[in-house]
């Protein structure tokens, strides 16, 4: 796992980020609940999992139900994932 800014991605917007990892990963999550809003993500490659949150200690706290939820996921597919919550 890697934040954007540790890949120097730091200040890059939306779709130019999803092009950038789509490149080099299968998988992108993210909290921005407005990404499905302001990007076309249809015939995108990566799957994109949603979290309801970015709060790290929450996230953490549910890292097995989140490697899961992953576990399932195919190329293109885009999932919500409520975070403390069990399933997607």
């Amino acid at each position: 796992m890697f934040k954007s800014t540790k890949r120097g991605w730091g200040g890059i917007k939306n779709g130019d980020l999803l092009k950038l990892a789509e490149a080099e990963f299968h998988l992108f999550i993210t909290s921005d609940q407005n990404l499905r809003y302001q990007q076309n993500l249809i015939g995108r490659k990566i799957a994109i999992l949603e979290l309801s949150t970015n709060d790290w200690r929450c996230i953490q706290s549910d890292n097995s139900a989140i490697i899961t939820a992953i576990a399932g996921m195919k190329p293109s597919d885009f999932i919500q994932y409520k975070v403390g919550q069990e399933g997607a």
